[in-house]
């Protein structure tokens, strides 16, 4: 009887541990043209919001460098790592600026999906009368 017992409660604990692990396996939306983004200002200095240093080249980056970090799923899109590559960020409006990928906003520990955290730089705007 305790076998069954120890069995049940095996089993139990083996799909709490599958459930936990499905929700852990976060996939991004796949990347195109049309794939809408939430930019988010980050910190890339040591100290600041980011957290450590980047992970792709274990460096800490100045807020007047173009950087980011992307989510997990746009990181390493199709085996491929985006990490040191440049990127074009285009606004509705159609402007556009581009930047280095230098970090991860890491899926499997609470980056949404559709995360592109930026240096203040990227923010940098002008403005003029129409």
């Amino acid at each position: 009887m305790a076998n069954a017992k120890q069995l049940a409660a095996l089993v139990v604990a083996l799909v709490a541990l599958l459930q936990l692990q499905a929700s852990c396996a976060r996939h991004s939306p796949p990347v195109s043209a049309h794939t809408p983004a939430v930019m988010t200002v980050n910190g890339f200095e040591r100290g600041e919001s980011g957290g450590g240093a980047a992970a792709c080249d274990g460096s800490f980056h100045s807020d007047g460098e173009k950087v980011v970090a992307l989510s997990s799923g746009w990181l390493r899109l199709d085996g491929k790592r985006r990490c040191n590559k440049m990127i074009r960020i285009t606004s509705r409006g159609g402007r556009s600026v581009v930047a280095k990928v230098v970090d991860e906003c890491d899926s499997s520990r609470g980056c949404d999906d559709n995360i592109v955290d930026s240096s203040a730089a990227v923010w940098k705007v002008t403005w003029s009368d129409a």
